[in-house]
């Protein structure tokens, strides 16, 4: 007999040997109708695998995460398998399962895919699902890997780097491929499939490599889902920073600038601005002092840090002067030039913490191919800050910053996240930096903040820093993606790599701990969530152009800008639309540029010192003084 544990931590008994979809049906057939995939001791596998020891196992249907996972993974089986019957010299390389969806390299050689083939393709998969066909995993050797696919280049490589042993191949229907497995029992399932879009990839991500084509789908087990999923789409579109950022002129990008460093107009400089201003009161009232430091810095600044091996080689490179061996690099974070600041003076354990805030923007180099709009960028401001501290400081300085990141997503409207700890991988220790014990107090200095705090978390490893682990806010939009904004890191190591120190109580020199953080995580991610969380209708607070004046006729444009000079006295900024063009065309055009008010002004209100206000969206408001109007706005800008 083997002991099968269940999550609910019961605990059931069977033969020497059982599947998944078997223990399944000794529960209920109900629940054996719907698995589609198991975890078994941690590892993904069919319903059909067998299981010969104890073991501890999820069974999982499509409304878990992993179950959506092994759906998407099948279906990009069946994708695949439609190109290669319309495209049968296409060379398929990788297709896994993404958050939402999958896609699948490909290699068309002379053919190309565009969007009038996706209606083809999308038909053939939902024939082949139809045939109701069982995905079957099974072992093959090395050498026979090798013969199966030694005319496509692609898959070759990946097995060359493969175990003899540990190499297998699904199939079904009559399609075959190199897999690791994690499946759906068969293609009947699928009842849904959609051709999202293509894009160009470069094989393994290396721009040196040849550019493939990477095909986007999604599918489900109900029509009624893929509809709603392509609504939801729509309304994607709708609010893509990117179309958002171009309507509302707050942002560009000029190819002749680069790519991937945005350009900021005068309302988005307007709109960053007024970001930093919320964000610099509150760290003024917390004891931060701002500092500033500069785009470049020494090569060795930081090969000290270690930046220099994380990032040097995939970054951009060293910059020379005319002093021969001289190099100076675009900076790729700001925390080395704060340690820089920290060593400026000898500090008593009376004086920390220290903390120094900056808004400094860093330079990575991202690939072209990974470049999007403001949320994957080449040149990025941080709202930046290391904090200094004793160790004793630690943990009662990390729960301010906590409550510092949740006060600026209260007032930004982000109510819908949660809190990652992004631990390091313990299998593969030579991706961080510092000792062991340095990386477990830090650990557990996460761990602790968070549970005092009362935080829902989740624990991730491999995602910590590589000096550092991370407590990282992960925010969903108002479409329910999930980005990652405000984050908080523990590190010993850098005070080690600069020798940093503070005399002690005992008169001796100590090492500080540093926490860094940065709670908006980078101005332009931020302010591209915020965008298209709010749909472009920002919080009147931050609202470069709070209303727009409208008059009827040109002979009323000089009443219009008395009106604009007086709110502009009261810090209530506007403009004016002088356009000889007719009121309805004037507000349509407010409307789609998401002004909040529309002051119409004609006659009557010319005699009467009054304005008509409209709000956008909602309609008129009536007719009111400039002093009403006045009081109105600030009372409105007081509730958002």
């Amino acid at each position: 007999m083997i002991n099968i544990s269940l999550p609910d931590g019961s605990v059931r008994q069977y033969e020497s040997s059982v599947t998944p979809m078997e223990i399944a049906q000794s529960i209920s057939e109900g629940l054996a109708r719907n698995v589609i995939s198991a975890i078994v001791n941690d590892n993904q596998v069919e319903v059909t695998t067998p299981i010969t020891t104890d073991a501890t196992i999820k069974l999982l249907t499509w409304n878990d995460e992993m179950g959506k996972k092994a759906f998407w993974h099948s279906s990009a089986h069946l994708l695949a398998q439609a190109i290669l019957e319309f495209y049968p010299n296409a060379k398929l390389t990788i297709g896994p399962a993404i958050e939402k969806g999958f896609y699948y390299d490909v290699d068309f050689g002379e053919d190309k895919l565009t969007e009038a083939d996706f209606a083809k393709i999308e038909k053939a998969m939902l024939e082949n699902a139809k045939k109701k066909a069982e995905f079957k995993l099974y072992s093959v050797s090395k050498a026979e890997a090798l013969e199966t696919y030694k005319d496509n280049e692609y898959k070759y490589e990946l097995i060359s780097n493969l175990t003899d042993g540990d190499i297998t191949f699904c199939t079904h229907d009559n399609f075959t491929d190199l897999c690791r497995g994690g499946h759906i029992p068969n293609t009947g399932i699928v009842k849904a499939a959609k051709i999202l879009s293509v894009a160009g990839a470069y094989w393994r991500g290396d721009e040196k490599n040849k550019m493939l084509t990477r095909v986007y789908g999604i599918t489900f087990p109900k029509q009624k889902d893929l509809t709603e999923y392509l609504e939801l789409l729509e309304e994607a579109k709708k609010r893509d920073h990117r179309k958002l950022g171009k309507e509302l002129g707050l942002f560009a990008f000029s190819e002749k600038v680069g790519a991937g460093l945005p350009l900021w107009l005068p309302k988005g400089a307007s709109l960053r601005r007024k970001l930093e201003n919320f964000l610099l009161k509150q760290q003024t009232k917390l004891g931060y002092e701002m500092v500033v430091t500069p785009h470049i810095g020494q090569k060795e600044l930081y090969v000290t840090s270690g930046h220099y091996a994380k990032y040097g080689a995939d970054s951009f490179q060293p910059i020379k002067t005319p002093n021969e061996g001289e190099e100076f690099l675009l900076k790729p974070m700001n925390c080395p030039h704060h340690c820089e600041i920290y060593k400026t003076s000898q500090w008593s354990y009376r004086d920390l913490p220290k903390r120094y805030a900056e808004f400094g923007t860093v330079y990575r180099y991202e690939q072209s191919g990974e470049l999007h709009g403001l949320t994957r960028v080449r040149g990025f401001t941080q709202d930046d800050a290391h904090i200094f501290c004793t160790p004793d400081q630690l943990l009662e300085e990390f729960k301010k910053v906590i409550d510092l990141v949740l006060y600026v997503f209260k007032n930004l409207g982000f109510d819908n996240y949660s809190a990652q700890i992004s631990l390091r991988d313990p299998e593969n220790k030579e991706k961080y930096i510092g000792s062991d014990e340095n990386w477990a107090k830090a650990e557990q200095a996460i761990i602790t903040a968070a549970d005092d705090k009362g935080l829902s978390t989740v624990v991730e490893y491999g995602e910590a820093a590589f000096y550092g682990p991370k407590l990282d806010f992960m925010v969903k939009d108002a479409l329910g993606r999930q980005w990652q904004l405000g984050t908080i890191q523990v590190d010993y190591n850098l005070p080690e790599r600069f020798d940093l120190t503070y005399v002690g109580a005992d008169n001796e020199k100590h090492r500080p701990v540093m926490i860094h953080r940065a709670p908006f995580g980078s101005m332009e991610r931020f302010i591209a969530i915020l965008l298209e969380n709010t749909a472009g209708n920002l919080p009147l607070w931050l609202t470069p152009d709070l209303y727009t004046i409208l008059p009827i006729s040109e002979k009323y444009v000089e009443y219009g800008e008395k009106v604009l000079n007086l709110l502009a006295e009261e810090e209530i900024n506007g403009l004016i639309d002088s356009r000889n063009e007719k009121t309805g065309k004037k507000i349509r055009d407010a409307e789609i540029n998401k002004i909040p008010f529309m002051l119409v002004i004609g006659e009557k209100e010319a005699e009467n010192g009054t304005v008509s206000v409209r709000r956008h969206g909602e309609g008129d408001l009536g007719e009111m003084t400039i002093e009403e109007f006045i009081a109105f706005m600030k009372e409105q800008i007081k509730l958002k």
